[in-house]
């Protein structure tokens, strides 16, 4: 199937559109009612924005909205995450994951009267919704299948696929670090279509043993693995911590940071980064945050993206867009596959479960085939990229990002009541700078 437009929902600043438009992929409508993700879409992509993602199944089946090729989106994780409280589908940002799967049968309902096939659709998350008490994953995953019940397992895998009365789909956890970006972020991918389209031919691959670069030591006797023996020999992470850039010395407590949060503008040092400091950047042995332009190059952006002017634009509303995002290498690599996609591809592979006519297949990270293969449904690549942080940080930062002497005093009271542990350089560093 050619894939030759898209509509996004819960669109944010399209990491879609960044991706997708130059491999010649056109948007035909976004779906965004935030203040100023609404405003950057007006500035920077000529695409209509049609609000409410509630109101867009009518408008596909009244001719007001064309139905794409390909439906995108990440329905609002707050439902599925601690930071929303784990409320499940018994929120309605979480109830908004079945909108989504309204909206894609309103589609695949016009494109059929069009003589298409069913478009395809991706579809991302934080990886709270597999351990979600409400089984909110099981009733998305049985709604795009076209069940009538939910799949109910009794642990969800990190990987799988079903194969549907209505869709094929698969998902696979995938971490941001193994594709070039200084970030850990894991997040859940889920694709899919028609029972034409073969989605783990997309999403998994074939080949040998995985192991954690991070974690594997860098010796000729550990066997077969995504590097042969002299290869593992090879292998370079990122190590440095610190370096100079025009008489300025910059330094980092981690080479990756943890995962980017939409509110680190405002709640920066409460949390576990600002115990290991995997968000905070030394400049000439003076602590600040990470600045909007630096988090555009943790996720994957280019510089000032969202710098897009307004009153609407401030540092907060960028920060927030921001971890609100995708990760845009994680993005770009998933949907080159999607697109080259053949479908000639069916895993001798028995399921895990059968119901209502589907099949449920809850794969492990490494699955040995008969042929000798592995398929690989890890978090990581078999061609990962590392980065480090210390690469996207600016020399230019304002005075307004750098942690105040009070700042850094608190962040060591709060470390000592609750008597957690803290890197050994920041907490030399805070110390310093609460003097």
């Amino acid at each position: 199937m050619e894939i030759r437009t898209f509509g996004s929902v819960c669109s944010g600043i399209e990491a879609a559109s960044h991706v997708l438009e130059p491999i010649g992929v056109r948007p035909l409508w976004f779906s965004e009612i935030a203040t100023f993700p609404s405003h950057f879409l007006s500035v920077v992509y000529p695409t209509p924005n049609l609000g409410d993602m509630n109101n867009i199944p009518e408008l596909i089946r009244g001719g007001k909205a064309e139905a794409p090729d390909l439906l995108c989106g990440g329905t609002p994780c707050q439902a599925f995450s601690l930071a929303g409280w784990k409320r499940g589908l018994s929120d309605t940002r979480g109830q908004l994951s079945l909108k989504y799967i309204e909206i894609l049968d309103s589609i695949d309902e016009v494109r059929r009267r069009q003589g298409k096939p069913k478009a395809l659709f991706f579809w991302e998350n934080v990886v709270g919704v597999l351990t979600d008490k409400t089984n909110a994953f099981g009733c998305f995953l049985a709604g795009l299948a076209g069940l009538d019940e939910p799949i109910a397992v009794s642990r969800w895998t990190r990987a799988g696929f079903v194969e549907g009365k209505e869709r094929n789909i698969a998902w696979r956890v995938l971490d941001g670090k193994y594709f070039g970006l200084a970030q850990q972020r894991q997040r859940i991918y889920v694709v899919g279509g028609g029972r034409d389209f073969r989605p783990e031919q997309a999403i998994f691959e074939l080949g040998g043993e995985v192991r954690d670069p991070y974690k594997m030591k860098q010796s000729k006797d550990k066997g077969p693995s995504l590097f042969d023996a002299e290869e593992e020999q090879e292998v370079q992470l990122p190590q440095r911590l610190t370096k100079y850039v025009d008489g300025d010395k910059i330094e980092v407590f981690r080479t990756y940071s943890d995962c980017l949060y939409a509110a680190y503008g405002t709640k920066w040092n409460g949390n576990a980064a600002a115990y290991n400091g995997s968000l905070f950047v030394a400049q000439n042995d003076r602590l600040r945050r990470l600045t909007p332009l630096e988090c555009e190059r943790l996720m994957g952006f280019p510089d000032d993206y969202t710098n897009v002017g307004g009153k609407q634009c401030t540092h907060t509303t960028r920060y927030q867009a921001i971890g609100n995002s995708w990760a845009v290498p994680v993005v770009k690599w998933l949907m080159k596959r999607i697109l080259s996609c053949k479908n000639d591809l069916r895993l001798p592979i028995t399921p895990t479960k059968e119901i209502d006519g589907a099949k449920v297949y809850l794969l492990a990270e490494q699955t040995p085939l008969p042929n000798g293969r592995n398929l690989n449904a890890s978090s990581i690549p078999y061609n990962p990229t590392f980065a480090n942080l210390l690469d996207i940080i600016s020399t230019n930062a304002d005075e307004k990002f750098y942690i105040s002497k009070a700042g850094c005093a608190g962040i060591l009271r709060r470390k000592a009541e609750h008597r957690a542990g803290m890197n050994a350089r920041l907490e030399h560093i805070l110390e310093r700078c609460s003097e």
